[in-house]
This record gives C-alpha cells, structure tokens and sequence, in this order.
C-alpha cells in the first residue's frame, strides 16, 4: 500500500492525526468514472495550443486510461457498481448548458450527446448493466440524478476516477462529501491540465471532502474478507 494517511496533506491538516482504515463494502460502493471522452484526446488545430497540452493527451493515454481500465476489472471482480458520468449537452445547441460550460475560454464546452467526441473513450467502454449519466454541470450530482441513484442503491461510499482533478473531478467529490457519501479519490485515475493544478487540488480536497490514495490502495480497501 502506499502512504495515503500521510500523503496529500494540507495546511489545515498538517498536524492531524492519521486516518483510520478505510475498509469498503462492495455491495455498498461504487465507482464512478468521469468525463474521460474522446474530446480530450483530440489535438488542437492551432500548433501552438496543441504542443501545450501534448503532456496532458499523453498523461491521459498512457497512465490515467489504463489504470482507469483497470481498475474497472478490479471493482467489477469484486461486486462493486460501475457507473460513469460525462460531460454534454442535450441540446445540439447547447443551450441546456450550466453558466460556466456557456463561458468564452477553455471551459466552454458545446458537446451534443450523441456526437463522436462527446463518447466516452473506447478503453472505457461500459457494459450493458453499467449506469451512465450525462451531466451539463461540473458536479455529477447536481447535474444528474445521480445522487437518488446512488441512495435507491444503498451505496454508502463511492470511489472516483477521471478528469480533470480541478474541476469535475473535485466538484463531484465536494457534492458528494456534502451529501455524506464516503469518498475516495484514485490519484494515477486522474488528471489535470497540469500535475501542478492536479496536486494542488487533491492537497485542497483531501482529509476534508476524500481520501486520496493509489489503485493499489483500493485492492486492500476491497479485499475479500471472510
């Protein structure tokens, strides 16, 4: 296991004590996997904006997919609920869109459902009986019935993976900390613009809204216990 109690601290909890044990239920977690779709894959017209976002495509491609894939067939083996949320708008002309998804700047996001790059990533494709939400807002929970679907479930704890750490990502595990779901963040699942923005975040977040730890972390926290 890795150092999870001690990593990712902030100043709020330089001096805390450890976290307990985090021991999970399979039949009362979750994971839930957000917003890794073809549209960040795609590489910008412009040369320049292209070169500058060349280290997060290949961050995304060869670490937080694979792990993600991964990590799916782990929490599936174990009877854990597979459930993704992306990002889209249900109008073609994205006028369903939440304020933020509206604004000039990177943020502004027109992705039609049914379109090519709005699609989660071939990797990550669900099964049949896997839940999938389509959110026009940061948050999985305020833009989705995500949340009465995890409750009619009894799901206690939800383990979250995707992008990016700055914004979905973190918008989701506050809303769900702040409906007192258990939450658990897989730090190689997930992904910022920029490690910078990404560490700072989990360091804002965890201890408070999450526990961020490593896939390997989430093996013991599932283990088979008899």
């Amino acid at each position: 296991m890795s150092d999870w109690k001690n990593a990712y601290r902030s100043f709020y909890y330089e001096t805390a004590a450890p976290a307990e044990d985090i021991v999970l239920d399979p039949a009362k977690t979750a994971l839930l996997v957000i917003d890794i779709q073809n549209t960040y894959l795609e590489v910008d017209d412009d040369p320049v904006e292209a070169e500058r976002w060349a280290p997060f495509r290949e961050h995304l491609s060869k670490r937080v997919i694979p792990n993600t894939a991964r990590l799916i067939d782990f929490c599936r083996a174990r009877g854990v609920e597979v459930m993704f949320a992306r990002i889209a708008c249900l109008k073609t002309d994205g006028r369903d869109r939440s304020l933020s998804q509206k604004k000039p700047g990177f943020n502004y996001l027109l992705l039609p459902k049914d379109r090519e790059d709005s699609q989660l990533v071939p990797q990550l494709t669900p099964d049949a009986e896997d839940i999938v939400v389509i959110k026009t807002t940061d948050s999985a929970l305020t833009g989705t019935n995500l949340r009465l679907i995890l409750r009619n479930m009894e799901i206690t704890d939800v383990i979250v993976a995707g992008i990016f750490t700055d914004q979905c990502v973190s918008s989701t595990v506050r809303s769900l900390a702040d409906e007192s779901f258990g939450v658990v963040v897989v730090e190689d699942c997930c992904a910022a613009a920029t490690e910078e923005l990404h560490l700072n975040e989990l360091r804002s977040i965890n201890m408070i809204y999450c526990h961020v730890v490593q896939s390997e972390d989430v093996h013991e926290f599932l283990q088979e216990r008899t």
